[in-house]
């Protein structure tokens, strides 16, 4: 899923998107991509994104400051295709579980919650930093166009029954900034745990999102 932020990425972005890093053809821009990628995540989990140089990534991943721009624009890029590779991970197996059969659509959508909170736990330092930053809002903000990009998706295979007759593009809007705000707020009051994250957002899902498709009543949702 690639960020309208990066004009450059974008041609490459659509063609790896959900591929793992060894699908890429040449194995010289593989290397060179993990190198960027890894030496980008260790630096974003010692401080904010926003002060990390374009100059240090280069010298952490060994690298010119060049090869860097020719790939991306800010070291703000390559740590969004980190997140959003291990995101889109997950909404894989997601998928294999809805066409393997046998989950409800509320099953589903706490499995997949939790698998995104084990995503946040996974690069909890990474978020916390950007927490903790006000000039560090692009990794919430991406965050917040994932899941607009997810919820748009989920609203297009129309297995949804009371789906309502609303702009989309609003409605996945309102629930990707709900969720992100979910969090932000676990990651900012210790007293939350993660299973508080999964349980609120599965009992805040509007009735079409947990809706079976043969289901006739989804006029109203816990949070509805």
């Amino acid at each position: 899923m690639c960020i309208k932020a990066l004009p450059r990425r974008r041609a490459q972005c659509e063609h790896r998107e959900g591929r793992p890093l060894s699908d890429r053809i040449d194995p010289r821009i593989t290397r060179t991509t993990r190198a960027f990628e890894q030496a980008v995540v260790e630096l974003a989990a010692q401080r904010p994104a926003s002060r990390i140089t374009v100059a240090e990534l280069a010298n952490r991943a060994k690298v010119t400051r060049a090869t860097f721009y020719n790939r991306y624009n800010t070291p703000l890029d390559p740590l969004i295709e980190v997140l959003y590779a291990d995101l889109e991970h997950g909404h894989r197996i997601e998928d294999e579980r809805r066409a393997q059969g046998g989950y409800s659509a509320s099953e589903l959508l706490r499995l997949a919650t939790a698998k995104v909170a084990d995503h946040v736990e996974r690069f909890a330092a990474v978020y916390q930093h950007a927490l903790d930053d006000p000039a560090d809002s692009g990794v919430y903000e991406a965050l917040v166009r994932h899941f607009s990009d997810y919820t748009l998706a989920v609203m297009a295979r129309g297995e949804r029954p009371g789906l309502p007759d609303a702009n989309h593009q609003v409605i996945a809007r309102f629930m990707a900034h709900g969720f992100v705000g979910a969090i932000r707020t676990w990651l900012s009051d210790p007293s939350v745990t993660k299973d508080d994250l999964v349980d609120a957002a599965v009992a805040c899902a509007p009735a079409w999102w947990t809706a079976d498709p043969d289901s006739t009543d989804a006029s109203r949702g816990p949070c509805h």
